[in-house]
């Protein structure tokens, strides 16, 4: 079954945003399945438009940001 963008249903986002990066916290459930978390990066380019990027290695600074962002998503789960 391929995937279908309809069914995935976004049921809780938060972010955090530094100079050059944005993390962002998501709880999703596809086809009303089981709740999954999510973190996502986004890169900001000299304009200061964001762009997608491979979360990869974080930094203490962003660990510390988002651990509150993912507790949070946990009460939503």
């Amino acid at each position: 079954m391929p995937y279908n963008a309809e069914l995935d249903e976004n049921m809780f986002s938060k972010s955090w945003e530094s100079e050059t990066d944005r993390l962002t916290v998501s709880i999703y459930s596809y086809n009303h399945g089981q709740k999954k978390l999510q973190i996502s990066r986004e890169s900001k380019s000299p304009q200061g438009d964001l762009k997608f990027a491979k979360l990869g290695r974080m930094t203490k600074d962003e660990i510390t940001a988002i651990i509150p962002l993912i507790q949070e998503a946990i009460g939503n789960m």
